[in-house]
């Protein structure tokens, strides 16, 4: 694991591609892409040793006029952040596959992500799905104005004008679920223990509901998405929905089984 407050160092995706051994995962220094901080902290539950490597940007490298995600393209056929390499195994791209994985080579004395009780793990598993699927919580956030991203996930006007109510709905049938295992004196989203659930949501909350500096450092390369982040969370609808109970859970769920404050490497901005 990275120690608390030291700079992680990362690898180039051709030293990631040509290693046989080891758990490899892409990120954007200094920048909490969300799908890859909440891979980060699954593989933390799961005591994985992760090798960081370096996800390469969108479009055209001006000096060589080449696409700078072309190697990572064929490699794994696709370009989205996280890419989870293991061993010689086929890439993961996909975060129902790389949960599966961290699963199954997570240390023995980690706690369980994927419920042994198949009715609870379908609670689990349609929870994850409804915040980070398609149609999910990222996606419609994702939608909320144009840009590149958002072309790639289907921005359209419409789909853009209802993403908030969408969003909105999620984060009431979050705060609900919370509510009804706080009736059952459970403090996790499913059953009486930790799931990815409880994980993948309380990451991707920060999306709407800014985290303090002690779970996110500041840095100058999260310093535009943290604002925009503040600017999500005042969106009517979605500010009508949040609740303390929701800002308790996530902060729970990641001081006490996550590392924080969150090791991004970047450059940190003192408060």
């Amino acid at each position: 694991m990275t120690e608390k407050n030291s700079l992680p160092e990362f690898i180039s995706l051709d030293e990631a591609a040509k290693m046989k051994e080891g758990t490899r995962i892409t990120f954007i220094p200094g920048l909490q892409a969300i799908y890859a901080e909440a891979l980060k902290n699954i593989c933390y539950v799961k005591k994985i040793k992760i090798i960081r490597v370096l996800h390469p940007f969108m479009g055209i490298d001006k000096k060589t006029g080449q696409d700078r995600q072309a190697e990572l393209y064929a490699l794994t056929s696709q370009t989205s952040l996280p890419t989870m390499l293991h061993n010689e195994e086929r890439p993961r791209n996909v975060w129902i596959e790389q949960l599966a994985l961290a699963e199954k080579i997570g240390a023995s004395d980690s706690n369980n992500l994927i419920p042994n009780n198949f009715k609870e793990r379908a609670e689990m598993f349609g929870l994850c799905a409804i915040v980070l699927g398609e149609d999910g919580l990222v996606w419609n956030m994702r939608i909320l104005s144009d840009g590149p991203l958002a072309r790639k996930y289907g921005y359209s006007d419409n789909a853009s004008s209802v993403a908030p109510t969408k969003m909105a709905e999620i984060i009431s049938l979050i705060n609900s679920q919370l509510k009804s295992q706080e009736e059952n004196n459970s403090k996790y989203l499913v059953g009486d223990s930790l799931s990815a659930a409880d994980i993948y949501w309380s990451t991707i909350s920060m999306t709407v509901l800014p985290a303090s500096s002690e779970i996110m450092p500041r840095t100058k390369q999260n310093e535009g998405m943290l604002h925009a982040f503040e600017g999500i969370s005042k969106i009517p609808e979605i500010k009508e929905v949040l609740s303390d109970r929701i800002l308790s859970h996530r902060d729970y769920i990641l001081k006490t089984y996550c590392e924080t404050p969150a090791v991004l490497g970047g450059d940190l901005i003192e408060d």
